[in-house]
């Protein structure tokens, strides 16, 4: 990944991810959550643009309409000069955004990802290793979207393994919400249902809590089950999602929306990562087109539905404005 440079402006696509199985474990010292996870990134992507920013501009902007907290992908390129020594002109990251924000499909982190990618072909500094590293300190989700595709994830997110993509591509319905949920509040709500004590007659929501045996166990199936490019496990177990009772506590509405998704013909439903949006799985021949007609199927629905197709690393690749 290093030595290329390339001129700016530069442009990239931020994937989506969804989580095929989520299994979490208890809080660590640092405050994350150990998980297994296998996550695949999506065709639904915002869009980067970096390029030199304005004469008399003192240091890097981002400009991403419609989002007023502080974007991580600002962060990254700050990270990415630290560790890089990078003295490059002040810049300007523009964000297309395409991904709903606060919706489990990890659109933040994508957009620090490919922030990361931005400035490592503009500078010709840095390697997959260290961008690994610096999407460890951003976030539990950043990392297996530096390079888009298909990872095993395991420590809080931040211990990857390649997993072949998928030999025929995964349709996919996404069912957003119309509002979002915070990843805090849902890991909080999913810790809370897992200690309620029996004892006070508050039946366990949630699974109870994993150890680092089961996480292990749960990690091994979903290589196994992934290891050939299978689309989906053959069994629906590993598709579990440990966040989904407590997201669905927090925003009744997801289960209408399961509902939706099953009525429109997906193989199966669940709740994307800490939520609300839910996604369909279409994993038989013509996945794509399914997932397409089951979109035309959920014509008037607010916020409208969405299809998508499961992608490899080439779509998130660093490319000249224009081409």
């Amino acid at each position: 990944m290093t030595g290329r440079v390339l001129a700016l402006p530069l442009r990239a696509l931020a994937p989506a991810k969804i989580n095929l199985g989520l299994f979490v474990g208890p809080k660590r010292p640092d405050g994350r959550h150990e998980l297994a996870s296998a996550m695949q990134s999506i065709s639904l992507a915002d869009e980067l643009t970096l390029e030199l920013a304005a004469p008399g501009v003192e240091c890097d902007e981002v400009l991403c309409p419609g989002v007023a907290e502080e974007n991580l992908a600002w962060r990254a390129l700050q990270l990415f000069r630290a560790a890089t020594g990078w003295d490059a002109s002040p810049l300007l990251l523009r964000i297309d955004k395409r991904i709903p924000v606060a919706a489990g499909l990890g659109g933040g982190s994508a957009d620090a990802a490919a922030a990361l990618r931005l400035a490592t072909a503009a500078s010709g500094l840095g390697d997959e290793d260290l961008l690994g590293v610096l999407a460890a300190q951003l976030g539990a989700d950043v990392p297996a979207q530096v390079a888009p595709g298909r990872r095993l994830a395991s420590g809080a997110g931040e211990l990857l393994e390649v997993l072949p993509d998928p030999f025929s591509p995964l349709g996919v319905l996404v069912l957003a919400q119309a509002g979002g949920l915070s990843t805090a509040d849902v890991y909080a709500e999913a810790d809370r249902l897992v200690a309620a004590d029996p004892a006070t007659g508050r039946a366990r929501d949630a699974e109870e809590a994993r150890d680092a045996s089961d996480l292990r166990e749960r990690r091994e199936a979903l290589r196994h089950a992934f290891e050939l490019g299978a689309a989906l496990p053959a069994g629906a177990e590993l598709l579990h999602n440990d966040l989904q009772v407590a997201a669905e506590r927090l925003y009744p509405e997801i289960e209408q929306s399961l509902e939706q998704a099953m009525g429109a013909g997906a193989e199966v439903a669940f709740v994307s990562g800490s939520g609300p949006t839910v996604v369909g799985l279409f994993a038989r021949s013509n996945g794509e087109a399914r997932a397409r007609r089951a979109v035309a199927d959920l014509a008037g629905r607010e916020p409208a539905a969405i299809a998508a197709v499961s992608v490899d690393a080439d779509f998130g690749r660093v490319q000249p404005l224009g081409t």
